[in-house]
């Protein structure tokens, strides 16, 4: 089964081996046909502390490593 791959920012990178990342995804509303966004965290695994607040990275879905965190951090976004 294929992992999902996300992008997003960097917002919190307060907790040892752990990143807060902000994804944001645009849909159309169904009804009103206007385009909306939708913002949800993810908290994401990173071995070396490598990323800092403000940095574009992509995510990648992997087994649980804790409770909250089932993501890790591939490499820095475009």
């Amino acid at each position: 089964m294929p992992r999902r791959i996300l992008q997003g920012v960097v917002v919190s990178d307060k907790m040892d081996k752990t990143v807060t990342v902000l994804v944001e995804r645009r849909l159309s509303h169904p009804l009103y046909k206007k385009i909306v966004r939708r913002r949800k965290k993810y908290a994401a695994h990173d071995a070396e502390n490598k990323y800092k607040v403000g940095d574009q990275v992509r995510i990648r879905e992997c087994r649980p490593i804790s409770k909250r965190k089932s993501w890790e951090v591939v490499d820095a976004g475009a």
